[in-house]
């Protein structure tokens, strides 16, 4: 057979596609945020991610958000706490995710995903004010609504693998001194 008999033959066997076909596409709304802090931490996720991708100044990129959102109070007070925390101890925090994630060099991991791991671990282990289950759980419901398909289990097992190790959170564990309850 020639090779334009072949392509011929091959052409004829392709589906025929119609611009003006309709293609149902289903789309799979998030869930809303649970809570203020559930919210903090979306919004916290899309400034890391940005401060990351873009190398913007950390203050900007947050300023900018709380301006643009108007998000309510508590949630601009609990959005700074996370992102000015992990900022601060933001190479402490690399250091756990390198322990425990070591096929994947820190430069290599998705920046949403970084995100995540960096409060996760902020939220449980450096605050501590944040129960470890609570922690993990929000940050894999965060990987599932920001993150790629592998995502909620590679956050996942970074943060149990930190989680299980009483030596590094003993190193991690910084005591504030301020008064907010603690709870999700």
């Amino acid at each position: 057979m020639s090779h334009e008999r072949w392509k011929e033959a091959r052409l004829a066997t392709l589906p025929v596609f119609d611009p003006e076909d309709v293609v149902q596409v289903e789309q799979i709304e998030p869930s809303p945020p649970a809570n203020e802090r559930s919210l903090a931490r979306r919004v916290a996720v899309q400034v890391l991610y940005e401060v990351d991708a873009a190398q913007h100044p950390v203050a900007a990129v947050l300023t900018r958000h709380i301006i643009e959102r108007e998000p309510p109070r508590q949630v601009v007070r609990y959005l700074r706490k996370l992102v000015e925390g992990i900022a601060e101890h933001r190479p402490t925090i690399d250091t756990a995710i390198v322990k425990y994630a070591p096929d994947f060099p820190l430069e290599q991991i998705a920046f949403v995903d970084r995100a995540i791991l960096c409060i996760g671990i902020y939220e449980f282990a450096l605050s501590a004010r944040v129960p470890v289950s609570v922690a993990i759980n929000e940050a894999v419901e965060l990987a599932k609504h920001f993150g790629a398909e592998g995502s909620a289990a590679f956050v996942n097992g970074v943060l149990g693998a930190v989680a299980d190790d009483p030596a590094l959170l003993g190193q991690l564990h910084q005591p504030s001194g301020d008064d907010e309850d603690d709870e999700t």
